[in-house]
């Protein structure tokens, strides 16, 4: 396999040649947890991964809880599925929680203040409340609890997260607030841990290969022997290709219909393609030079054939939204023109107009 065969084989892995899904929490539980710190732009990025989906049945689809929005995996936010998140806490939980240590003992949050501030909060959702962190910061304060400083609320809150006390709610405006899990996320199939890890690399590898083992490591945030363990487990439903001294896995290879023009996706800010890998070499082998480095001030990327050329943004101008692309190398007519009919598809998603620089 070449780095081009490699983002071939990712491109249909990861939905992104045809969309075949019909609803962005299709794509969810398929991924097993979507990156989502910068909202707008993970719902555009699951949301492109379907047939026709837009961002009012995105947003429909967190308010209902079919989606929901938590701390999880390395740790940041992550969508994942109601079913998904009981197990996938407890696989990285542990983790996690030892990653916060040395910030709880800055921060005075020892074991106590953590107890008392999950009666708090328990107290406060009981019965179906839906609360923006503005106002629980204000019951934990009532409760005294110090929760002043950014830094301390959120440790409180992932804390909360972590321990499977709360997950989110639905948005009020475009504020967010949090649910008790338990009364928002109907029970599911406990996983044993050799379950869990094998389920997991199955998502994984399934939506990310070829992807190596490292990879798995880095977006799961879990220790290479458990990643190697689960693995293992997955392997009989896996192929693994070797290239060079490094070893990919990957679903059974699909053979990949060549369009006549090049196929071309705005991928956003974190988004799965580009984030959900430690090795990225593949994606930035067209233009010599390209870094990680040089793509991540930007704060979008355009692929073209599943290599990266260009960086872009979105703004919003009045009823309308503005996208601006910046190539890192010059464009062709037909590149162009293809980065143009996307904007369009973006358009669709968003339901307003959307002009184009370029």
């Amino acid at each position: 396999m070449s780095p081009l065969d490699i983002c071939e084989q990712r491109l249909v892995n990861q939905h992104l040649n045809k969309q075949r899904l019909e609803r962005a929490s299709d794509v969810v539980r398929l991924f097993g947890a979507v990156q989502a710190q910068e909202y707008a732009a993970a719902k555009w990025g699951i949301g492109q991964r379907t047939r026709r989906a837009t961002d009012a049945a995105v947003e429909k689809e967190v308010t209902d809880g079919a989606i929901l929005r938590t701390h999880i995996l390395r740790p940041t936010w992550h969508f994942v599925a109601p079913q998904d998140i009981r197990w996938m806490l407890a696989l990285s939980a542990p983790r996690v929680r030892a990653t916060l240590a040395s910030y709880d003992r800055k921060l005075e949050l020892d074991k106590e203040v953590l107890r008392r501030s999950r009666s708090v909060l328990t107290k406060a959702l009981r019965d179906g409340k839906q609360l923006t962190r503005s106002e629980l910061r204000d019951e934990l304060t009532k409760g005294r609890i110090r929760a002043d400083g950014t830094q301390r609320l959120a440790h409180l809150m992932m804390h909360a997260e972590l321990d499977g006390l709360i997950c989110s709610g639905g948005r009020r405006g475009k504020q967010f607030t949090y649910s008790l899990l338990e009364e928002r996320v109907p029970p599911a199939k406990d996983l044993q841990r050799d379950e869990a890890l094998c389920e997991l690399a199955l998502r994984f590898f399934t939506t990310r290969g070829p992807a190596t083992v490292q990879d798995c490591v880095w977006w799961s945030g879990l220790a290479k022997p458990d990643v190697t363990r689960g693995l293992q487990a997955a392997a009989n439903e896996l192929r693994s290709t070797v290239i060079g001294e490094r070893t990919y896995w990957h679903p059974p290879a699909t053979r990949v219909a060549k369009g006549k023009s090049a196929l071309v996706r705005l991928l956003p800010s974190y988004d799965e393609y580009f984030i959900g890998l430690k090795d990225r070499t593949a994606m930035l082998s067209k233009l010599a030079g390209l870094t990680s480095a040089s793509v991540l001030p930007f704060r979008h990327v355009v692929a073209i054939d599943g290599q990266i050329v260009a960086g872009w943004d979105w703004r919003p101008k009045g009823n309308s939204v503005s996208v601006e692309v910046k190539g890192f190398a010059p464009l062709g007519k037909g590149d162009r023109r293809s980065i143009a009919g996307e904007v369009d598809r973006f358009s669709d998603f968003l339901g307003v107009p959307v002009s184009l620089m370029l």
